[in-house]
């Protein structure tokens, strides 16, 4: 049987990294809490695209800031690990529903990630930690071109 997925906390078993001066951790004495990436500046036009929110209604949210009065030519979708597909599919959905008018310029990058690792049992001598890792993401310019 599986368990409930929980967004901040989880029970899967930590494994050290490749780094010879890490610390084995066990993971039935830490909890892993992930914490937030670190954004980029967020512009009227900026769309974060993520796997929790339904798939219409981030298409819809990006339609509506190309075609509604607020005058954007263009937007940036941005996605981070397991959404690169789907703000690929966004972008993708967007250009083929414009009939090729818009145009797409996608860039990917690496983000650092930071996990904090709580001890469960708060009364032993365990301190927090504090572990980083690597995270792919992907950066969708959705634009009209420039009347010639």
């Amino acid at each position: 049987m599986t368990e409930p997925r929980n967004s901040g906390m989880s029970s899967l078993p930590v494994k050290p990294s490749d780094n010879p001066c890490a610390v084995d951790i066990d993971p039935v004495e830490y909890t892993l809490r992930k914490r937030l990436p670190r954004k980029l500046p967020k512009r009227r036009n900026d769309v974060y695209v993520n796997m929790k929110t339904d798939f219409r209604a981030q298409l819809a949210r990006c339609q509506k800031l190309l075609d509604g009065g607020s005058g954007h030519r263009e937007i940036c979708v941005h996605g981070l690990g397991l959404a690169i597909n789907r703000a690929i599919n966004i972008a993708l959905q967007l250009q083929a529903s414009s009939q090729g008018a818009l145009q797409l310029a996608a860039n990917t990058s690496t983000v650092e990630l930071v996990d904090d690792l709580e001890p469960e049992d708060p009364d032993e001598a365990a301190e927090p930690m504090t572990r980083t890792r690597n995270n792919s993401a992907i950066h969708i310019k959705v634009f009209y071109p420039d009347p010639q």
